[in-house]
């Protein structure tokens, strides 16, 4: 057996799911496993790879009628193999379309949701400050200020994924008018918009974070999303985007025991495989237990989307949980490989480096267990 899903919840995807999912194995094996090395020691995107992408037709299934929990396992399988081409799939199509589509008016959602679902225009999203990250409800520097049919926006953000390249940037700015923070499409191009790859990072090389600079940047009202109109609209993308990153948890860590899997039966000490060492198989059967309870979790959370009924306390649960096992998982998958594991070579260096970038963002571990703390007691520990 050398698939992480122990207890088959794949089964519970129909026949037309079953083969998007394997659709999407396919195109992650034979396209993106072999160059995902090199793109991640050099920090370079496979541009190229974008057609191919479209091709999957997956952009967008969300808006399309998908279930959620299709959704959850076409992500789990990016990651499974590239948590950084995850990465880039859950900005564009999480983050970026999930705000067009639940916040844009009908126009909006006609202009640009289509040439995105066909991946013909990239999304980012930008929210997250150089000064400002778990206080961002309340502590959001970027300015609007409207001019009659024109507003012009000042700031800066960080860390923003795709933003080098994107064509369409959501960009969230507090108004000066009533302090209210709005949400802005800004597209490729417009003056006063500057994004600067951030360099010298040690996970999701791949993935181009930028700084965004905006320095009286116009943006025309039809760019305003017209449902955007305070952070619980904001918060709204969030909670959905945040389930979504718990999946990546799982396909990150399952990718990382798969490969510790396979390793320990070929690699050899005392001559014989280490698979049948002992502790070997102890962690094996921990990184296991991590994947398959961390799945179950998301599964579950899932049927709740679908159902209307989850909320922010459920995919706030799930993000701190599912990212704390993942952490364990490859840790535990680096510590059956030896010093193999920290190089690219045997294919848990990645998933080692990018599991730190995955617990930290939509959220930290810290601010989603006060998110379900609030839930559970009915009070409030946030500063």
């Amino acid at each position: 057996m050398t698939t992480g899903d122990f207890y088959d919840y794949r089964d519970l995807l129909d026949e037309d799911e079953r083969e998007v999912v394997q659709r999407v194995r396919e195109f992650m094996a034979d396209q993106v496993a072999p160059i995902a090395d090199e793109a991640w020691t050099t920090a370079r995107f496979p541009h190229h790879l974008i057609p191919e992408f479209a091709k999957l037709d997956v952009a967008g299934l969300p808006y399309r009628g998908a279930r959620s929990l299709l959704t959850g396992f076409v992500v789990l399988e990016m990651n499974r193999v590239d948590p950084s081409m995850g990465t880039f799939f859950g900005v564009h199509n999480g983050l970026a379309m999930g705000s067009v589509d639940r916040l844009g008016s009908e126009e909006q959602r006609e202009r640009w949701l289509p040439p995105m679902a066909a991946m013909e225009k990239i999304g980012a999203f930008a929210l997250t400050e150089p000064d400002g990250g778990s206080d961002v409800a309340a502590g959001l520097r970027t300015t609007a200020r409207r001019e009659g049919d024109t507003w012009v926006l000042n700031g800066a953000k960080r860390w923003i994924g795709n933003a080098t390249f994107a064509d369409l940037v959501v960009v969230w700015a507090k108004d000066e008018a009533d302090g209210q923070v709005k949400g802005f499409v800004v597209e490729k191009g417009t003056p006063g918009f500057t994004a600067t790859r951030i360099e010298n990072k040690i996970a999701l090389r791949t993935v181009q974070n930028a700084d965004i600079t905006l320095t009286n940047c116009l943006v025309p009202e039809t760019n305003r999303l017209q449902g955007a109109n305070g952070f619980r609209d904001t918060a709204a993308i969030l909670r959905q985007t945040r389930g979504g990153v718990a999946w990546q948890a799982v396909g990150c860590m399952m990718g990382a025991y798969e490969t510790a899997l396979a390793y320990a039966r070929e690699r050899e000490q005392f001559g014989r495989p280490i698979a049948g060492f002992q502790l070997v198989q102890d962690l094996l059967v921990r990184m296991l237990g991590n994947v398959t309870c961390s799945l179950g979790m998301v599964v579950r959370l899932a049927q709740l989307q679908d159902a209307g009924v989850y909320k922010d306390e459920h995919s706030a649960m799930a993000k701190a949980f599912c990212t704390v096992r993942m952490r364990e998982a490859v840790g535990w998958g680096r510590e059956i490989m030896g010093g193999n594991g920290i190089v690219l070579d045997y294919g848990m260096g990645r998933f080692v480096a990018d599991a730190e970038a995955i617990y930290s963002y939509e959220g930290t571990r810290e601010i989603n267990s006060l998110i379900v703390g609030r839930a559970i007691t009915g009070t409030g520990a946030f500063v």
